[in-house]
């Protein structure tokens, strides 16, 4: 029987779908990493989230592996490449929760341009500055839009309403042009593609990071990225915290080149605790400054995500092992 070992808590609909596709599913979501390699072995599939890191060291010790599946986007703590040097498929399940992840990414720029944090926190303390939290209207913009995979997809669908000049960069898009890439393209045909990063620097007011964090993205906005840009920016990362250089965004809304920023994530979180814990100056920043919004990793973390994200890694699985 193709057994299953589940190594963090998901929605219950995964190992249903699993069972009652005839699967054996072994739930053990509190093991360390050594118990965890035990508990692995004659295994035909893991799935992990964050907290497990699956490095070739793993992959070498679990033999038996022929799939590993992610609850969720990022593939960071896999070695994908090795795995599948092995013949081992990794499957993750992006598709469960970019529907959040885009209506997050718009919030977080509404309220960066409306000011509506801080508008928020002054009302509760008494003060009502009218002027002081004039906003700007989001079809007056051209937001930029960096990595047009699913995330990057689901949160140009949602600016469609909104009548701002919205362009992207993503220099693999290419390698993955297929019938349902070309059909959504034509369905926001309000989309515009910029050839090159240089083109977006020249062009955005709004600069928007949809990539997954790799050797190639992390620190992808830099000291360097900032001094490109032509016009001062906005900034929304809903990706990976490393994609940012946290010291270069700190300057950068120091110089008033960045105007402000929303992040749903920090270079310095740690996924797995309800507090951040020591913090460098940089990191306290942000957290202190009225010019930033943000918001603690949840953009894909909906009610309707945690469902999303397991019933499709699930169906991915059973069509990898059956």
């Amino acid at each position: 029987m193709t057994r299953i070992l589940i190594t963090d808590r998901t929605h219950e609909v995964l190992p249903q779908r699993l069972r009652e596709a005839g699967f054996e599913v072994l739930l053990e979501p509190d093991l360390d990493r050594e118990a965890l390699l035990r508990a692995a072995q004659g295994c035909d599939g893991l799935v992990v989230r964050s907290k497990v890191i699956v490095d070739r060291a793993f992959i070498d010790a679990c033999p038996s592996l022929r799939c590993i599946g992610r609850v969720g986007a990022g593939m960071e703590t896999i070695d994908v490449a090795y795995a599948e040097s092995r013949g081992i498929r990794c499957l993750n399940s992006p598709e469960g929760n970019r529907d959040a992840v885009g209506e997050h990414a718009v919030g977080l720029l509404l309220a960066l341009l409306n000011n509506i944090a801080r508008a928020d926190a002054e009302v509760r303390r008494g003060l009502w500055r009218r002027e002081a939290n004039r906003g700007l209207e989001l079809g007056s913009l051209t937001v930029g839009i960096i990595g047009l995979g699913n995330m990057g997809r689901a949160f140009a669908k949602r600016l469609s309403g909104f009548g701002c000049r919205v362009v992207y960069y993503d220099k693999y898009l290419e390698n993955l042009e297929s019938l349902e890439n070309l059909e959504f393209l034509e369905k926001l045909e309000f989309l515009e593609r910029l050839e090159s990063l240089a083109l977006l620097q020249q062009e955005a007011d709004v600069v928007s990071f949809h990539v997954p964090l790799t050797d190639e993205t992390r620190h992808y906005l830099d000291a360097a990225f900032i001094a490109a840009m032509r016009k001062p920016f906005f900034l929304i990362n809903t990706a990976r915290g490393a994609v940012v250089d946290t010291e270069a965004l700190v300057a950068g809304l120091e110089s008033g080149k960045v105007r402000g920023a929303a992040l749903d994530v920090l270079e310095y979180e740690n996924m797995q605790a309800d507090a951040l814990g020591d913090v460098p100056e940089s990191m306290r920043y942000l957290m202190q400054s009225p010019r930033t919004v943000l918001t603690p990793h949840v953009a894909g973390w909906s009610v309707e995500s945690h469902y999303k994200l397991s019933a499709v890694l699930a169906d991915k699985i059973i069509e990898a092992l059956k």
